[in-house]
């Protein structure tokens, strides 16, 4: 495996197993989430996506499982005020467990109502605030612009309507770049790279175009780094023939070429994962396409 894939692809998933179409009981999608952490690949495998209404159930099974990563990317309701004051119990309680809340997803809430939550926040987590592509981005950018916060955008779900164009995808990932907010994608990258795929694993599942998380998170280090053009950035997300060129020191994409430094650096601080209720399909995608 190259350098730059693995330097790409750290830490890239946060595993949302209790999530559809998955959608496991908790005791299993905690065991898969053991699991996948004694694989060649936990590498790739970043936090465990919980409700905060949730939290007592997973306290309560962790102990009894061998879990050696406990971090935890818990989703805040509109409820957010109560639940807040229960993630810092929580924090204050389970630091004996080792149970690490390392991030926070808050719903689409209004600009002002987030102006609200932010001062609320404490310095040691980071905090994505789900923003809809289908409406103006810039009111939601002039508040998250300058503050610790980052943005969460939705790639999928379980309807065909709930996957966005790939201009909207577009749009949004050049907008966070130009307002420097960082961003995180959930739902529907299950796979490297865009193409048709069924929504559900049910047999008479409707299919649509689904984006390619590889796409994403090099046209994401490219825009960050400014080095390409926004009629190459929509190329680079479109491309479903694997044009990708993978070295121990660069990934290049026709002229364009990023080193390890600067993939590593537009992960850290800009494009920082995407939440999918399953780690093994997109590993099994790329072992498919050799990169893993």
């Amino acid at each position: 495996m190259y350098t730059s894939v693995k330097t790409l692809l750290a830490s890239i998933v946060d595993y949302a197993g209790l999530f559809p179409p998955a959608k496991l009981g908790i005791e299993a999608a905690i065991v898969n989430y053991a699991k996948y952490q004694s694989t060649p690949y936990s590498w790739m495998l970043n936090n465990f996506v919980l409700p905060v209404s949730r939290l007592h159930e997973f306290t309560t099974i962790v102990p009894t499982l061998d879990l050696k990563q406990r971090s935890l990317s818990l989703i805040i309701s509109n409820n957010w005020k109560s639940e807040l004051e229960i993630v810092h119990s929580l924090q204050l309680r389970h630091s004996k467990n080792h149970i690490a809340v390392t991030s926070l997803e808050f719903p689409i809430l209004s600009p002002i109502e987030i102006e609200k939550v932010i001062p609320h926040l404490t310095e040691n987590l980071e905090v994505f605030f789900e923003i809809p592509l289908k409406e103006d981005l810039k009111p939601y950018l002039a508040v998250l612009k300058n503050t610790k916060a980052s943005a969460k955008i939705r790639t999928g779900g379980m309807t065909v309507e709930a996957f966005p164009t790939v201009t909207q995808l577009f749009l949004g990932i050049l907008a966070f770049a130009e307002a420097q907010v960082p961003f995180k994608a959930t739902a529907g990258l299950h796979h490297p790279l865009p193409g048709n795929y069924c929504i559900t694993y049910e047999p008479d599942s409707p299919s649509t175009l689904m984006h390619g998380f590889l796409n994403v998170a090099v046209m994401a280090a490219l825009v960050y780094w400014q080095k390409v053009t926004p009629q190459a950035a929509l190329e680079v997300l479109q491309d479903a023939s694997n044009s990708f060129y993978f070295t121990d020191n660069a990934i290049t994409w026709g002229d364009y070429q990023l080193n390890i430094a600067e993939i590593e650096q537009a992960r850290q601080r800009f494009f920082r994962s995407f939440g999918s209720c399953s780690f093994e399909e997109p590993i099994d995608n790329l072992q498919e396409l050799k990169l893993l």
